[in-house]
């Protein structure tokens, strides 16, 4: 992977003694012109630089993932 990361958040991860769940922005991930995507890692350690999982969701797809995600609290 490459591109620019930028960490946008850090959030405590519950029911674990240090884990973190990172939310950064990634332009370019995957070389030159492809397009910026949202990355949700999990740390158990709480490194959000080097996270245990991790996800990629374009940011076209945000608004309906931000909508299934909203929906499973209900």
């Amino acid at each position: 992977m490459s591109g620019k990361v930028s960490i946008e958040k850090t959030i405590k991860l519950a029911s674990t003694k240090n884990g973190t769940i990172s939310v950064s922005k990634i332009e370019e991930p995957y070389g030159k012109e492809s397009g910026t995507v949202a990355s949700i890692g999990i740390s158990l350690a709480g490194n959000a630089e080097a996270p245990d999982w991790k996800v990629h969701l374009p940011i076209e797809n945000l608004d309906e993932v931000i909508a299934a995600l909203t929906a499973l609290k209900a």
